[in-house]
């Protein structure tokens, strides 16, 4: 009997999953293998809340495995190892896996495909499993990607996607392979205590209700930081337990202003991966340097302290810092008012910012965090590297009755509508009996900081 190997790796789900696909043409048995490397934790990726999410993951892969007659065989170690230690086990002749772009993964990729060409067996790399374009099937005629995302997003619309394949009725895993004991979410400590559910099931079910009754709103809604009106399907993208080419494929049938501004989102994504596909380095490098001498020292640590605890004494950027804490996860908005205050209005080194939102984010990952912190911090590919967001306007533009700082900032509770945005202007006992910080930084000092800095003074 034929075997082959699909190593599962952020892609974790049966629906739409061209590696098992291709797998089970080409062989009578399939081993589901996911291996827990514990280099990513060294790495700095092990992150409690996406290790929690990962557990809820791994526990709806293999159920829904075993509703077609197969498990997941989960192993611990070092994945090269563990994958050529299953594959001579199951005397598979293939490896299936998703491809990715990080330096990390390709360094992998390479790695696996030497140690199994060395056993006499062959690795597949599949595109379009993590993406709905594949990096480098579009680029410019003078480039190796596009640095835009306008022109990339055109190109990328024009783009035909694939057939989305449905997820398989039976799967025959050898019973010879043996597994490690699945990880459970209660296992794990240091989780945001408001983290989403992980897991295929889940995911479908999100996306199934989004399409039905969130998506047509999105255009006019999805900066609205209170309404909440946003997929929050990153999780799922992130994870693989949803398909960005069937979210996309749905989404466009659904039809609307609502479903293309969301597929505008799903292309960002895809945007990022061919960037850091092409430049591996921006990760951790300024893709474009305007040489910065980021701020450092005490009073630098001492106001990223007060970022990271939502105590900046401006009410919109400590709200949306502790949604981040509270669910492991921030608002799309959030994320750009938090991040043009780090690095722009307290110049602060964005790996700063970057590292933290690694710490915490469910959806954290290397293309879509970096680039966006870059994008943010004006070292990235956005043509307006020096614009700054001013947290009182935008605040009062996409919270405008202070709902959503009410709600994450309830020192501010019995503030009346958007005077919440401006707490230092309250009449003085009224500001008194408020326990709220004063700004960390006058706004118009931290501009004036910045554009010097940026030598635009």
């Amino acid at each position: 009997m034929q075997t082959s190997v699909v190593l599962f790796t952020c892609d974790l789900r049966l629906s739409d999953h061209p590696p098992l696909r291709a797998a089970l043409h080409g062989g009578d048995r399939v081993v589901p293998l996911f291996v827990r490397d514990r280099s990513v934790d060294g790495a700095g990726f092990g992150a409690p809340n996406r290790l929690a999410f990962l557990a809820d993951c791994l526990r709806d892969l293999d159920a829904r495995l075993r509703e077609r007659g197969g498990r997941l065989v989960l192993r611990e170690g070092d994945t090269v190892t563990e994958v050529c230690r299953v594959a001579a086990e199951a005397d598979a002749d293939e490896v299936h896996m998703a491809g990715d772009v990080s330096a990390f993964a390709n360094a992998r990729e390479r790695r696996l495909r030497r140690a199994l060409e060395a056993d006499g067996r062959r690795l597949y790399v599949h595109d379009t499993v993590s993406t709905a374009v594949a990096p480098g099937a579009v680029t410019p005629a003078a480039s190796d990607h596009f640095a835009v995302f306008t022109p990339y997003f055109r190109r990328w619309s024009a783009e035909g996607l694939r057939d989305v394949l449905e997820a398989p009725r039976a799967i025959s895993v050898p019973e010879e392979v043996g597994s490690a004991a699945l990880p459970e979410r209660g296992a794990v400590s240091g989780v945001s205590p408001g983290l989403c559910a992980g897991g295929e099931t889940e995911g479908r079910r999100r996306l199934t209700a989004w399409l039905r009754s969130g998506v047509d709103a999105y255009e006019e809604r999805h900066d609205d930081l209170a309404g909440d009106a946003t997929s929050r399907l990153s999780p799922h993208l992130h994870f693989g337990t949803l398909s960005p080419v069937e979210a996309v494929q749905r989404a466009r049938k659904a039809g609307g202003t609502g479903a293309e501004a969301f597929v505008r989102q799903v292309a960002w994504r895809d945007f990022h991966r061919q960037v850091l596909a092409a430049r591996p380095d921006a990760a951790g490098h300024d893709y474009r340097t305007h040489r910065d001498r980021w701020r450092t020292g005490r009073s630098a640590e001492a106001d990223t302290e007060a970022w990271r605890a939502g105590r900046t004494g401006y009410p919109v950027v400590d709200a949306a810092m502790r949604q981040l804490s509270h669910e492991g996860w921030m608002h799309n908005r959030g994320r750009l008012l938090v991040a043009s205050f780090l690095t722009k209005t307290l110049y602060v080194d964005w790996r700063v910012g970057a590292r933290h939102f690694l710490d915490l984010l469910v959806d954290g990952d290397v293309a879509n965090n970096q680039l966006n912190w870059q994008w943010m911090a004006g070292t990235g590919t956005d043509t307006r590297p020096n614009r700054v967001l001013n947290p009182v306007v935008q605040g009062k533009r996409f919270d405008p009755d202070g709902a959503y700082v009410r709600r994450w900032v309830p020192e501010l509770a019995d503030v009346r509508g958007s005077e919440v945005h401006e707490p230092w202007k309250l009449p003085g006992l009224e500001r008194a009996s408020t326990d709220y910080p004063e700004p960390v930084v006058s706004l118009p000092e931290g501009l004036d900081r910045f554009r010097r800095a940026r030598g635009r003074a």
